[in-house]
């Protein structure tokens, strides 16, 4: 084989490190730290849909992925009442690169697929917390590149699109 048939199936070394592949872009979510006396980490998943309608795509879940006893972590996925509806509750769990263990307080930043065809969408995210409250914040956004934020009330903090 030469070296230019190798080269494609190897990854770009860039300074040292690996690129990835582009993306559409990225979004910041945080979780603020709330103060009550009984605090569980919320469930949370986030999904895209296009603005004119169409089908949802998930880009990540977060849950009790490893709890133990009679009730698996993804009972209450249903929680997450609008997720659940637009295409939750036909995903298997755990869904590699999608699902995740639930976070504590705190901003973190997910990929959004490159895979986007230019247009308009809007990203959702809804939050659900054991003796806690559920929210849904919505964020419009295009592709190309065009990010939003907005604030969530209670279960979630601000999220940004860059």
């Amino acid at each position: 084989m030469t070296p230019s048939k190798i080269l494609p199936a190897l990854p770009l070394m860039v300074a040292g490190t690996i690129a990835t592949p582009a993306l559409a872009a990225s979004v910041t979510i945080t979780i603020p730290q709330i103060k009550v006396a009984e605090y569980h980490r919320p469930y949370v998943a986030g999904w895209v849909e296009p603005v004119a309608g169409g089908n949802a795509r998930t880009i990540f879940v977060w849950y009790d992925v490893k709890k133990a006893g009679r009730e698996p972590g993804t009972k209450w996925l249903a929680d997450l009442r609008t997720w659940w509806r637009k295409g939750g509750s036909a995903m298997k769990m755990p869904a590699d690169g999608l699902t995740g263990a639930t976070r504590a307080p705190g901003s973190y930043t997910i990929a959004i697929p490159a895979n986007l065809p230019a247009g308009q969408y809007v990203l959702k995210v809804e939050a659900a917390r054991e003796t806690g409250g559920r929210e849904l914040v919505s964020v419009p956004f295009s592709v190309p590149a065009k990010g939003g934020s907005a604030s969530g009330k209670t279960e979630l903090g601000t999220i940004t699109i860059r």
